[in-house]
């Protein structure tokens, strides 16, 4: 049986990103000023057809599931990489620091700024139209932020957690994921994330704040053949 989490690019597409998604029942994409996502509900023929019906030549689309990505054959992987996804065990208690602010639109070209430095996973300007982020400022300069990415109904993704580093060391990403997933969990949703499954430090990271492995996934990137 399959999850809702399984292909989280889909089921946000077509149900709580619905309002943001380009193209159809086959296959369907985030804006590319928004994020380079993409995805079909299955790998028949005709989804794979209308994926690459989608693509822009010289853009990069990416995509995360449980399954092996398929693609067609006018487009080639440029990045093939095992992943986790990591959701939480149970609800997170309230957060309270000082140093936390919400950003908003004015944060949004210093948050650009921070995760072009700190590659945290693809970013735009206009991240925050996919939900919250919160941030911690040191001296005026934005030093580390999380917010929320792809959502389904119950479950919200956490997603561009990263901390400058001149600033690493001092917990700042375990407390803005805290924060982040407090929210979550306050609205009646659960929390979950991606990672890289090489990436141990943040896997260590997550299971400190009680997340847990729920499925291997699958992360391509990919463009049109040339």
């Amino acid at each position: 049986m399959t999850h809702i989490l399984d292909r989280p690019v889909w089921t946000a597409l077509t149900s709580r990103h619905a309002s943001l998604a380009e193209g159809g029942a086959r296959a369907r994409r985030y804006p590319s000023s928004i994020a380079p996502f993409a995805a079909t509900p299955d790998d028949r023929p005709e989804c794979l057809a209308a994926l690459g019906a989608l693509s822009v030549p010289g853009e990069q689309l990416l995509f995360i599931q449980s399954t092996p990505v398929a693609l067609p054959s006018h487009m080639v992987a440029t990045i093939e990489a095992d992943a986790v996804q990591m959701i939480a065990a149970g609800p997170t208690p309230p957060v309270s620091d000082p140093r936390v602010i919400q950003l908003t639109a004015t944060d949004a070209a210093d948050m650009l700024d921070l995760a072009m430095l700190t590659k945290p996973g693809p970013f735009t300007l206009n991240a925050l139209r996919l939900g919250e982020f919160w941030g911690i400022r040191h001296e005026g300069r934005l030093v580390a932020m999380a917010g929320e990415r792809m959502a389904q109904p119950g479950f919200t993704e956490i997603s561009g957690v990263c901390c400058h580093p001149d600033m690493r060391g001092q917990g700042y990403a375990r407390l803005l994921s805290l924060v982040v997933a407090n929210r979550i969990s306050d609205r009646g949703e659960q929390a979950y994330l991606h990672a890289y499954a090489g990436n141990r430090a943040a896997i260590r990271l997550y299971e400190s704040i009680d997340f847990r492995l729920r499925s291997a996934m699958h992360f391509a990137a990919a463009t049109l053949r040339a």
